[in-house]
């Protein structure tokens, strides 16, 4: 598998892409799951007058890399680049929502890492309140090559666990995909600072 430098000037490489994880009922892959909730919400934000950039329209075809996706949400110069995942676990039992924003590291995120983690945590917040799964909270990472390269406030949002058989049934339904995209446009317009009112579904 292809790797990539964590952040700028780094030896330390990582794998281009994971591959994701499956959900344990429904069989959709990740990325299924996460470019439904994806093309749910992009209506939404653009009702609210918001540029939209996808960094992909499609599951299909050769994956871009997590540098490239960064490069992509600078180039755009963007308000909030928002990542899109649900999780795995060795663990069934575990399930719920989570978010995550880059650790502070000089040179690299200090200076999108305040503003990040206020996104994580309003955009966490919505989530969990349309989405109703439990909260599992914030996290920083430092070894997220996507957050190391962006030079935009940057959060992964894991909405939910695709190895856990609730999580997984609910989010594979067009109504949980729905919740979740009305979650993440409200997080998204609350964190730029608009209205809320578009994302009503």
């Amino acid at each position: 598998s292809e790797t990539e430098p964590i952040g700028p000037g780094s030896s330390t490489r990582k794998i281009k892409d994971g591959g994701g994880t499956r959900g344990v009922v429904s069989g959709l892959t990740e990325a299924e799951l996460n470019m439904r909730v994806a093309a749910r919400l992009r209506p939404l934000l653009e009702r609210a007058g918001v540029r939209v950039v996808m960094t992909r329209t499609r599951t299909s075809g050769t994956s871009v890399g997590n540098v490239a996706r960064a490069r992509i949400a600078n180039r755009a110069g963007a308000g909030l680049f928002l990542r899109i995942h649900a999780d795995g676990s060795t663990d069934p039992s575990a399930r719920g929502s989570h978010s995550l924003s880059p650790a502070l590291r000089t040179g690299w995120t200090d200076d999108i890492y305040a503003q990040s983690k206020r996104a994580a945590r309003i955009v966490q917040a919505e989530l969990v309140r349309t989405l109703r799964f439990p909260d599992r909270g914030l996290q920083e990472r430092s070894d997220f090559t996507g957050f190391n390269w962006a030079d935009t406030p940057v959060i992964l949002v894991e909405m939910g666990f695709m190895t856990n058989r609730t999580d997984d049934r609910l989010l594979a339904t067009a109504a949980y995909q729905r919740r979740a995209a009305v979650g993440l446009c409200r997080g998204a317009l609350r964190f730029i600072g608009r209205s809320t009112a578009p994302c009503a579904p």
